[in-house]
């Protein structure tokens, strides 16, 4: 873990877990039981940042092409309607939707250049930062930065070419 506060609320979501779901549990017992959901708390937490890393490349394709580099800033979360039933996820065919979207996704990706697909997957899914992924990949830090826009603006060409809008 990086960032101490991160694993620090970690311990703690996973110690309140523990309390809420095993407190009637022998004392034994309980040191494995808090091992076992520290671990699934962690991996909770890396794939919920994956998923948050691919959306974040994947929305800054979306940005007008007059502003792609005048504005750093533009953010296509923040020019999208919000619908009044978003935060309902209760909707079988929006499951349903939202999990074929997934797997396009993760096929789209399989079709990048073997660099583009390296680079995109160390960065955003490895949650590997610019020089890590370079001295993993054999090149500079400019390059590695390439090779990811190259791959987001592709992955974002093929959402739009199927009419695929988000």
């Amino acid at each position: 873990m990086r960032d101490e506060q991160v694993a620090l609320d970690i311990v703690q979501d996973s110690m309140m877990k523990l309390v809420e779901n095993y407190a009637s549990k022998p004392k034994e017992e309980l040191p494995l039981l808090f091992q076992r959901i520290l671990q699934n708390t962690t991996h909770d937490y890396y794939r919920r940042q994956k998923t948050r890393s691919l959306w974040t490349t994947l929305f800054s394709s979306f940005a007008p092409k007059d502003q792609e580099n005048e504005n750093e800033d533009y953010d296509l979360l923040e020019t999208l309607p919000i619908k009044k039933e978003s935060n309902s996820s209760n909707d079988p065919y929006e499951q349903l939707e939202q999990s074929q979207l997934v797997n396009y996704i993760e096929e789209a990706i399989t079709t990048l250049p073997a660099r583009q697909r390296e680079a995109f997957l160390l960065r955003y899914w490895e949650e590997m930062n610019v020089a890590e992924t370079a001295a993993i990949m054999g090149c500079s830090e400019g390059s590695v930065k390439t090779h990811c826009s190259r791959a987001a603006h592709t992955l974002a060409a093929i959402l739009r070419k199927d009419g695929i809008e988000l």
